[in-house]
């Protein structure tokens, strides 16, 4: 005979009921204290260059000038500035991953000397921050004649996240089992073919979650872009954006607005593969 189990859900007590408020009403806490400073770029970006610098300053704009989004196109280049990003972040980013899941593949699944103290040397790599290394980066891209060119920025940008993608994405093929490739190799298939076939699109979500970070520092990135770039059509979105800070005054509104539309990209990337994103980050977080 056959048994039904019975599962009885456990009452909830007032002290569960009041743990679980005090949660909600932390998250909502968060959530205000992340999003209250772009609250303040959107509403200062609707303001006038008077209101912004009256002295009775207010949150909200007295008169608001939606025309602050539409000025700011005529005023600088910033759709070529959005293009020149786009080219840096997408071209570092390709890249990094190219170069980085064959790399990663050889660490977690590959046995040679040195392979500890390769390890080592890319952990190493991720405690200098680009403008420590400035004026090398200066020099060697003056040799080689890249100074001024979105190229220069492309290798660089792909060069200071490389380390990263390689460790993110060895931790993302050693949580996946080596039998997979085994099972792959004895129905025909070479190493490669195995890798390619097999072991790639199991580990979507932790490439998908290596291009999201990559594509974001590089979007990001300001030092070195403003150090190599000085013509003004070359300039990315983070070094263009400065155009509104004059001598004598900033235009806060127009540099609001502008760092709005900056902001929008990497929003829509989120959402488009968010949900690659967590097992991403959890399957890159295995131990070597």
């Amino acid at each position: 005979m056959r048994k039904e189990k019975m599962y009885i859900k456990k009452a909830k007590t007032p002290k569960d009921r009041v743990l679980r408020i005090l949660l909600y009403l932390s998250v909502i806490v968060l959530v205000l204290v992340v999003l209250y400073p772009y609250f303040v770029m959107f509403t200062t970006a609707l303001k006038s260059r008077a209101e912004i610098y009256s002295m009775q300053g207010t949150l909200l704009p007295i008169e608001w000038q939606w025309e602050n989004f539409v000025e700011i196109w005529s005023i600088a280049p910033l759709a070529r500035y959005f293009v020149n990003s786009i080219v840096i972040s997408a071209g570092a980013t390709a890249i990094a991953i190219i170069c980085g899941i064959p790399a990663a593949y050889a660490l977690s699944r590959m046995k040679f000397k040195g392979k500890k103290f390769f390890l080592g040397l890319v952990i190493v790599s991720q405690m200098f921050a680009p403008v420590v290394l400035l004026v090398g980066i200066y020099k060697v891209m003056s040799v080689l004649h890249m100074t001024d060119s979105l190229l220069g920025l492309i290798f660089i940008n792909a060069a200071f996240n490389q380390a990263f993608a390689i460790w993110l994405l060895r931790g993302t093929f050693m949580s996946i089992s080596a039998e997979m490739e085994q099972a792959a190799t004895i129905d025909g298939c070479n190493q490669v073919q195995a890798m390619t076939r097999v072991l790639l699109p199991v580990a979507a979500p932790g490439i998908v979650t290596a291009l999201i970070f990559v594509f974001i520092n590089a979007w990001n990135e300001y030092t070195v872009a403003l150090t190599l770039i000085s013509s003004d059509l070359l300039k990315p979105l983070t070094v263009g954006i400065t155009v509104f800070n004059g001598y004598n005054m900033i235009e806060w509104q127009y540099l609001f607005a502008s760092s709005l539309f900056a902001t929008i990209p990497v929003v829509i990337l989120f959402i488009c593969i968010e949900k690659h994103l967590v097992g991403g980050l959890t399957s890159g977080g295995v131990k070597g």
